[in-house]
């Protein structure tokens, strides 16, 4: 296997007067690009950064941020990056627990960083901003004269790590090689059928999984990034039309404002022809929508991680709903009993059970950054323990139904929310749907439904939508909640413990349609 600078190397001799990436005004081929990633790989060895060295990043999707990655993959830094939203606290457990040796922001990052007591007396990279005293300016970086970049890292050097989100613990991070990056990469394009030229909205954050495939797998194939530096529906869609773009991979919660914006259906979204998802199930209310409204000659369910890219490929989404498919190319799957002691068990056809994959796929990571009691938990006799709750059916086909800690049980049964998201999803008056169990000294959890409406529906319409739908009376809410906006992580997750915490805004009185 290649390594990543060798790869892009690769791309410049196939295609250097492609167009490589899109900001703003900046259009670069893949010959441009190069001659300004040897310049700031250049800019690192004056910084006195080395090979093994991490650089955390805390930008927004900007060819300066992918530049930063590209490079890295040159000098053999591993690229660090973090949510640009990043308060000073989290800004001081990535720079601490990466042992970083310098750091990269924007002017939204900027206070932050300032507040941020680790980042103090690392060497910073200002992007988009004047640089402060003892800072180094991206500008002055990309304007250096360099030899062009030769790869110093070979395949089994670690390309980047991506920190998994916190929720009651510290983020992981995910160390990942340079060979495990470019075979997700290559099973990007081939699970996604892309064709020489494609082009890709890269509004995904480049600090994910899924923002790092686009960037990748564009450079494979002669491809276009275009960026968009945070989601802005309007500005998505005047790129779309504008830069030609031709594939999207985005997660539900960006696809669902997309179709229901007021600009999308005078927009020219025909240059788009193949239609991405992941990061989480799409409800059947919502694919239906995207069927009509793109008419995609692909529509791919991509189900994966950070630390293994690819676990399953459905690339029939529309066709067979709720469906995560089947394995990828480069790995293997199978669901193990819930709580099953016997690593070697294998539930029946049906039964939900823990969604586990091989080990030693090509696309996998080895283990967390320092966090061995993680390993152990994840890692059970060369198979990593995704931690989702799913079931496989009599043809072979995987259905993700949540997480483990996500199960409701609620009078002894064990009932998962995806499936009552999605019946409820189909209901006209449904704009977004969560379903939570909370507490209840009878029943241990009641099914609790937190529904965005799209216009006047009540309690009583939702639970006849249920019960025509054939939902078995343990698994009908209990209870519904109508409010203002279903709370989302940045990259558009549903966050169910906010509901259940009650970390949310209630609709506002007298109007159920003003979220609609």
């Amino acid at each position: 296997m290649l390594d990543l600078g060798t790869s892009f190397l690769a791309s410049v001799s196939r295609d250097p007067r492609e167009l490589a990436i899109v900001d703003g005004e900046t259009r670069l081929t893949y010959a441009q690009w190069y001659r300004i990633i040897s310049s700031v790989v250049s800019g690192f060895d004056a910084l006195g950064l080395k090979a093994g060295d991490h650089l955390v990043t805390v930008l927004q999707n900007r060819v300066e941020a992918a530049t930063l990655h590209w490079a890295c993959q040159f000098a053999g830094l591993v690229l660090t990056p973090i949510n640009w939203r990043a308060s000073p606290d989290e800004i001081d457990f990535a720079v601490e627990n990466a042992e970083a040796k310098a750091i990269a922001y924007e002017g939204v990052s900027a206070a932050s960083l300032r507040a941020s007591a680790a980042a103090r007396n690392l060497p910073r990279i200002a992007v988009g901003v004047p640089p402060e005293p003892g800072e180094t300016g991206f500008a002055d970086l990309a304007a250096r004269e360099a030899p062009p970049a030769k790869p110093r890292a070979d395949a089994e050097a670690i390309s980047l790590m991506l920190y998994t989100s916190g929720t009651t613990a510290k983020p992981k991070g995910v160390p990942r090689r340079h060979r495990a990056e470019r075979a997700a990469a290559l099973a990007h394009v081939a699970q996604n059928l892309y064709g020489r030229g494609e082009r890709t909205l890269g509004v995904m954050p480049l600090y994910h999984t899924m923002g790092v495939r686009s960037l990748l797998a564009m450079s494979l194939i002669g491809g276009t990034f275009v960026c968009l530096p945070r989601f802005d529906v309007a500005g998505a869609l005047r790129l779309i039309a504008a830069e030609r773009v031709t594939n999207l991979y985005l997660v539900p919660t960006l696809y669902h404002d997309l179709v229901h914006h007021p600009d999308f259906a005078a927009t020219d979204t025909s240059s788009v022809r193949k239609l991405g998802f992941a990061g989480a199930p799409m409800t059947d209310g919502l694919l239906k929508k995207l069927t009509e409204a793109f008419r995609p000659e692909l529509f791919v369910n991509h189900y994966g991680s950070s630390e293994v890219y690819t676990f399953t490929i459905n690339q029939d989404a529309a066709g067979k709903p709720g469906s995560a498919g089947r394995a990828g190319l480069n790995t293997m799957v199978r669901i193990a009993p819930l709580g099953a002691t016997d690593p070697e068990a294998s539930a029946a056809p049906g039964e939900e059970g823990e969604i586990a994959v091989i080990a030693s796929g090509d696309e996998a990571f080895e283990g967390y950054w320092r966090r061995p009691e993680a390993d152990a938990k994840a890692f059970r006799n060369g198979w990593y323990f995704t931690g989702d709750t799913g079931f496989m059916d009599e043809d072979g086909d995987v259905f993700v139904t949540g997480r483990v800690d996500d199960m409701i049980i609620t009078g002894g049964e064990n009932v998962s929310p995806v499936e009552i998201e999605s019946c409820l999803s189909l209901h006209p008056g449904v704009s977004e749907v969560a379903v939570v169990g909370l507490p209840d000294e009878r029943w241990g959890k009641v099914v609790t439904a937190f529904v965005k409406r799209r216009g006047p529906v009540e309690e009583a319409a939702l639970d006849a939508h249920c019960r025509e739908a054939g939902l078995p009376s343990h698994k009908r809410p209990r209870a519904y909640v109508f409010v203002a906006e279903i709370p989302k992580s940045p990259v558009g997750k549903l966050l169910r413990r906010q509901l259940v915490a009650g970390a949310y805004d209630a609709e506002t009185q007298g109007d159920p349609s003003a979220a609609a």
